[in-house]
């Protein structure tokens, strides 16, 4: 059994915690600590500060999920003004073995290991996630976060991709005008610019502008507070497309990948789980022409465990040194 410190940096937040490994498997993770990235100069600031909040030694270990893309001998952190040096992370940070992933490609690992009981089950079929297969996993907030976990005989493998980034495709006329209102802006609108937390707010001003309505720039955490409640017609229309894009989106990833299952993570993924079961979404995800029938014979599921970037890049750490 080994100690290793996880960690999970975002644009506005670092998590730490302690986590325990056991034949190549994270068996447990202790309470966080959420720091704000903003009020730290560097990741070896935070460091410092999580240590003195634990009061020990910290294990001389770490995996590391940041929110950017890995390789390269510099990491610039997207929307953190944070700079990563892979190469200095065992001198500054004090550690002997450490791992970097993408934040995304930490929840597919997270996924490779958490049982079943920290899944909720959305639509489709179901049954449990298949093993060995493939399974695909989508996950809307700052951005649309895309990965493809495969298992085999020989074990799990976790590839990351940069699927929200595809071409948005319309599917009816009101989101044709939506693509035709962000073309200007974009000229090349792909999926997380409507599927993802900035997204509601792009889905927002274009359907304002669809029926004339003035509208002012919101905050996109009071849009979402606003769409949720139902107490703002437009907002609610809002938040209907954004579950029927998620929706049309995870279905067309299911598809390119050759999925068997799809899983929904990231932290609105969380949010909408009551709503996602009775809205569009799982309609939009089977109408995929000649593949219907296999899309309504795929399990979707939800993941519920509450931090899957944190332990996600502790599985990764044993992973890589298992």
């Amino acid at each position: 059994m080994s100690e290793i410190v996880a960690v999970d940096i975002g644009g506005t937040h670092a998590r730490f915690a302690i986590a325990t490994i056991t034949s190549g498997r994270v068996v447990g993770l202790a309470h966080e600590v959420v720091l704000k990235t903003a009020e730290h100069a560097s990741l070896q600031t935070a460091w410092e500060a999580f240590a003195s909040r634990v009061g020990r030694p910290l294990p001389r270990a770490a995996g590391i999920a940041v929110a950017c893309p890995v390789g390269g001998a510099v990491l610039q952190l997207t929307n953190n003004p944070w700079v990563i040096r892979p190469a200095l992370i065992p001198e500054k940070l004090g550690v002997d073995r450490y791992s970097v992933v993408n934040d995304f490609g930490a929840v597919g690992h997270a996924v490779a290991q958490l049982d079943a009981s920290q899944f909720h089950h959305l639509c489709g079929p179901d049954l449990a996630l298949p093993d060995p297969g493939v399974i695909s996993i989508v996950g809307p907030g700052t951005g649309l976060g895309v990965a493809m976990l495969t298992r085999t005989a020989t074990g799990a493998q976790v590839i990351e991709t940069e699927g929200g980034h595809a071409d948005f495709a319309p599917l009816d006329t009101v989101e044709d005008q939506m693509l035709l209102r962000l073309r200007p802006l974009y000229r090349r609108v792909s999926i997380e610019r409507f599927v993802s937390g900035p997204g509601l707010g792009n889905i927002h001003t274009a359907l304002a502008a669809i029926e004339s309505r003035p509208s002012a720039p919101m905050d996109a955490a009071a849009l979402w507070a606003l769409a949720l409640s139902g107490q703002d017609s437009l907002a609610a229309a809002a938040l209907d497309r954004f579950c029927l894009s998620l929706g049309a989106a995870a279905g067309d990833i299911a598809l390119v990948q050759g999925a068997q299952a799809v899983v929904i993570a990231g932290g609105l993924g969380l949010r909408l789980a009551d709503r996602l079961a009775g809205s569009g979404f799982e309609s939009r995800f089977r109408a995929k022409g000649r593949f219907e029938g296999r899309m309504a014979g795929m399990p979707v599921k939800l993941i519920t465990y509450p931090e899957p970037g944190l332990f996600g890049a502790a599985v990764a750490f044993a992973h890589q040194y298992a």
